[in-house]
């Protein structure tokens, strides 16, 4: 530990001298990019003991959770516990770690890869077999290939052990099926997914019936582009999922936690993914069971609020009735959210002259552009474009109004 504490101290003192050169700097980097692979090496040896020890378990936690508490980010101390699991069971690897020769993030990829090649052998590898995949991947980053094409090179040996042993074809291998969402810094969230044949098939035909361009307000083409209009299909259908038939299917947990500061209202926070704005408060509060929770400074619960799912099913077949569909783009109504005209937090109704359905799309943009949606004299929705759309900001009727025939208006 004395000789851990010293090399601390002599990093701490290394600097970028004024007057040194290019050549200098260069060098010095690439020494610190080989100390850096050392100390990741041992980082990842070091956590592969805590495991096998049990530190973390006597506290009743698991050592992931440990490496976390001691500073380290979770998708690296993921990393450091792969890698120091993976490392009893290769050969060549351990050594080319130990000396820094690659990266963490390289040493990740050649361990992912031959978890993969193992995983596609029908009987499994012998240690020749084994070896000689690992030599293939070591060589890989020995000629400087990226994580990535280190991967994909290890894919690519895969099907070729598969084929050879019999194995599944990796088209219908759902034993590398792998779907991450993760939360990104700014409160979206990233979806990184490898799906077999058949899930892909059922999630693309899903996507594909739901992801159909579909005119603005005033006839004019989607302003949508097709990522957008994929990523609105996914959303309808986790709403679908979350409105199915429990004697069928169990629905996900959509219910939503919001906290809210008592001294800084503006500043509510959702249970997983965090900050959100006042205006998306406002829209989760049209069409979706929601618990407030009221904090002090100290995020000691004050007050809590009740779940309320604010139309009933009534009012919302009613409402479906005098609407059709969305009443800005036509969407059909099994979509769509029945949506507050004057918003709830504001003091508006729950009744049916202040509701209307919207589309999850159009209703975050109702929500978020500056759109207004008043009752008629005709006592049905009429959408207030913002001025940024119209700068007369003339009504327009509802989508199931623009689009009637005289023989509608006739019956």
């Amino acid at each position: 530990m004395g000789e851990i504490s010293s090399a601390i101290q002599v990093m701490r003192e290394v600097t970028v001298a004024d007057a040194a050169s290019g050549r200098q700097v260069f060098d010095a980097t690439k020494a610190l990019m080989e100390l850096r692979n050392i100390v990741d090496h041992r980082l990842a040896v070091h956590a592969a003991a805590l495991d096998r020890l049990g530190v973390a378990t006597q506290s009743g936690g698991t050592t992931r959770i440990l490496l976390m508490e001691m500073g380290a980010a979770p998708g690296v101390a993921t990393r450091w516990l792969r890698i120091g699991a993976a490392l009893a069971t290769l050969q060549r690897l351990p050594g080319y770690a130990g000396d820094g020769a690659f990266s963490a993030e390289h040493i990740d990829a050649i361990v992912h890869g031959m978890a993969h090649i193992v995983r596609r052998a029908a009987d499994g590898l012998c240690g020749e077999e084994r070896l000689e995949h690992e030599r293939a991947l070591i060589a890989q980053a020995m000629s400087g290939a990226t994580p990535t094409t280190i991967e994909q090179v290890a894919r690519g040996r895969g099907n070729q052990v598969a084929d050879e042993t019999g194995g599944l074809p990796a088209a219908e291998d759902r034993r590398l099926n792998e779907l991450g969402v993760t939360p990104t810094s700014d409160g979206r969230v990233t979806l990184k997914g490898d799906l077999d044949v058949v899930i892909g098939e059922k999630l693309t035909a899903a996507i594909d019936s739901l992801a159909q361009p579909r005119p603005e307000p005033d006839g004019s083409p989607d302003a949508r582009t097709p990522g957008q209009q994929r990523a609105d299909a996914l959303e309808q259908i986790l709403d679908a999922a979350a409105s199915a038939d429990p004697r069928v299917v169990t629905p996900p947990k959509t219910h939503i936690n919001v906290t809210i500061p008592v001294d800084t209202p503006d500043l509510a926070q959702l249970q997983w993914l965090g900050p959100i704005s006042r205006a998306l408060a406002k829209q989760l509060a049209c069409d979706a069971g929601i618990t407030e929770i009221i904090i002090d400074g100290n995020r000691a619960p004050l007050d809590m609020g009740f779940e309320q799912r604010l139309f009933t099913s009534h009012q919302r077949k009613a409402i479906i009735a005098r609407d059709r569909c969305c009443i800005k783009c036509g969407a059909p109504a099994s979509w769509a959210h029945v949506h507050h005209m004057v918003h709830w937090q504001d003091g508006g109704p729950t009744d049916l002259d202040n509701g209307c359905l919207l589309c999850p799309s159009c209703h975050a943009q109702v929500h978020a552009h500056g759109w207004d949606i008043a009752l008629g004299i005709d006592r049905h929705p009429w959408l207030i474009p913002p001025s940024t759309v119209d700068p007369h900001r003339k009504p327009l009727p509802a989508h199931n109004r623009r689009t009637m025939h005289l023989d509608n208006i006739a019956a």
